[in-house]
């Protein structure tokens, strides 16, 4: 049996070629025939210190003291920010947020961990 033939999602043999995509009836995936899910998602997922996936409007802690560039002001470690934007930032800062006293500015996702 070909791959086409299956449902990639619930290995169903109950599928249907419609147009340019293979339909599965059982659990409603579609797919294009030869592409991977991860070639098709493309989504990259954005992970904190300790490998948690991270999302949009989810709370961090600071695990470390964090310097802010062109100040003289530290983000203490243990700080709590609240309602982070995940974003394709420069240098690997992936992270947008607003921190109390500080006001805006970008972390690494790797100097956070979930709250």
């Amino acid at each position: 049996m070909t791959s086409e033939s299956t449902c990639p999602k619930c290995q169903s043999e109950n599928v249907y070629h419609d147009g340019s995509l293979w339909n599965c009836p059982d659990c409603g995936h579609e797919w294009t025939p030869g592409a991977s899910d991860a070639e098709a998602s493309q989504e990259r997922i954005i992970r904190d210190a300790n490998g948690n996936p991270l999302a949009d409007g989810d709370s961090v802690t600071v695990i470390k003291d964090l310097k802010v560039k062109g100040s003289s002001l530290v983000v203490k470690g243990g700080t709590k920010v609240k309602g982070i934007r995940l974003v394709d930032g420069v240098d690997g800062h992936d992270i947008s947020c607003k921190i109390d006293g500080i006001g805006a500015m970008n972390l690494k996702s790797e100097f956070v961990k979930k709250a």
